[in-house]
Order: C-alpha cells, then structure tokens, then sequence
C-alpha cells in the first residue's frame, strides 16, 4: 500500500509537471499568423489622407492592404489615443476654435497632459499637410485605439476582407513619467484594449524602444513583435538582438538599410523583415527583389503596380 501511494504520488506530480509545461507551451504560442507578404498602410493612407484617423484606415482598406500600421501614445487619464506624436504636431492640427498653432504652441501641447476629451476637440484633418501635397483634406480627430478598432472592423465585415493591426508604441527612456507613462504602464495599457477588443491573433506590436518589446516579450509571450531600427543605425544585426535578448518574429528597419545580405541573415534568423516607409514604386519594387517580406507606406495605392 505504502509502495503504491509512493507510486501514484509520483505520477501525480509528473503528469501535474507535464501539464504545467503543456500550459506554458500553449501561453508562449504565437496567435498571429502572417501573410506571406505584408502590405501595409502606414498610419493607414499618411499620402492621401489626415494621418492616424479612422477615414485613412479605411482608405487602406479599400486598397486592399493586409495591414494597417498605428501609432498609440496615452492622454492624462489613461487613455490609448492613436497618435505618431506625444503633442498636437503644427502642421496638421488646428485648436477647438479653428486656429493654427506655431511649432513651440503646438509642442507644449503634450497629450499625456491632457484628457482625452479635451484632446479629441483637435483638429489634425483640415489644414493641408505641407509634406504630403496630395492628402485629401477633411474634419478628424485624433482617435482612441478602441474607437479605431471598432469602427475599422466593422467596415472589414461590411467589405468582407481581413487586416492584422500593427500597433507601434511610442516609447522613450526620457519621456518616461513626464511625456508618456513608465513604459511597463504603457504596454499594459495598450494590452488592455488589445485584449477587450480581442485583437491578440490579429496584430503585433511594435517599437523603436527595446524596453517596451522586452516587456511584451515577458509579460505577453503569445503576442507577436517586431522591433523598428532607425536609418542611423550602427549596431550589427547580431549586436542588436543580442540587446534586445530574444529573436523577435518581424525586423523593420529604415529601407535605407536594406541588402541582400541583411534580407538573408534576417531570414536565417527566422525573422521576417519589412522595411519602412518606402514611399516610390521603383523603391518598392527595388525591396520586392531583395526579398523583403513586406513594405510599409504612405501609399498604399502604388501596391497595385508591383
């Protein structure tokens, strides 16, 4: 008796071990499952409308991207706000009452400082973007990430197609507290809606700061990442993961960075890699031959002649 109780306590705890290892295995599986090549909006259609607005995903959409990049910073009172910039950036963006603002107004217009409600009083639609000439002008605000989410959705169902949600967090080792929250406070925040929205095998996210990716990495091991290098860049590949301290699914670096030889060493890596912003058709076909598994750009449109 005492031989089989010793027995089945053993088994107990090797079957209880095994599960727990199946449960981790099944927690660290990756949900997303990428396109073979990944054509994507930047903050949805920058080139032909207001950027980071509901209308400019939905004008990707219609160009029959996969898809569609966002930039998500956080207002005062711990709102998930889609904007590339943590102020009101001055040309684009208009006050409540109509007025254009100068570069220093704008600026001291941090979002992280201001409520949501006040932020969506702004305008960043109607005053022609001087570097994108052929942006369509028209009323829009800067969205919250959950308003985007449901609004793009629920045109996707009534087009019948699909996109995956690339979500860049907007992150800085000296922002931290004062420009935008800690960053373990800003992953978890944007984590939340990705969950509420249930977005967890439809996005990944990325960013510039290794810090954000290493806490995604930790805390939400089934969510696919990609880490962004920017065209200074002097770090070797190797050196950079070796930072970073884990292979992540996706590299997007500058297509100013882009060679054969760093397409092949990504791919020997596992790594996809989808260069930004590559903003001319005779570039994107350039990065198409070097192999590249995706291109991010403004303009979405110019797919269609690849």
């Amino acid at each position: 008796m005492k031989y089989f109780f010793s027995s089945f306590l053993a088994l107990t705890i090797i079957l209880a071990a095994c599960n727990g290892s199946k449960q981790m295995q099944q927690s660290t599986t990756k949900q997303l499952q990428l396109p073979a090549f990944n054509k994507e909006g930047h903050r949805g259609t920058r080139g032909l409308m207001p950027e980071n607005t509901i209308p400019a995903m939905l004008k990707a959409i219609d160009f029959d991207v996969n898809t569609i990049e966002v930039d998500v910073v956080i207002s005062k009172d711990k709102q998930v706000v889609i904007s590339h910039d943590i102020y009101f950036h001055a040309d684009f963006s208009t006050t409540p009452e109509g007025k254009t603002m100068t570069k220093k107004d704008a600026e001291s217009r941090l979002l992280y400082k201001m409520d949501y409600d006040s932020i969506r009083k702004y305008d960043v639609g109607l005053k022609q973007h001087p570097g994108f000439p052929q942006q369509q002008n028209l009323a829009a605000h800067k969205p919250l990430l959950s308003e985007l989410i449901d609004a793009t959705d629920a045109y996707l169902i009534n087009k019948g197609k699909k996109v995956i949600y690339n979500i860049e967090l907007k992150a800085n080792a000296d922002w931290d507290g004062t420009k935008q929250p800690p960053v373990e406070e800003l992953v978890d925040l944007t984590m939340k809606v990705v969950k509420e929205k249930k977005l967890e095998s439809r996005c990944y996210l990325q960013s510039f700061d290794f810090r954000a990716m290493q806490v995604i990495h930790k805390k939400y091991p089934h969510i696919t990442t990609a880490i962004l290098i920017g065209g200074g860049e002097k770090r070797t590949l190797s050196q950079q993961l070796e930072t970073l301290g884990y292979t992540p699914e996706m590299y997007s670096p500058s297509y100013t960075l882009v060679t054969k030889e760093l397409v092949d060493e990504c791919h020997q890596k596992g790594m996809k890699i989808i260069p930004w912003t590559v903003n001319t058709v005779d570039e994107m076909k350039k990065m198409k031959a070097l192999g590249v598994d995706g291109i991010i750009t403004d303009y979405p449109n110019y797919f269609s002649q690849l």
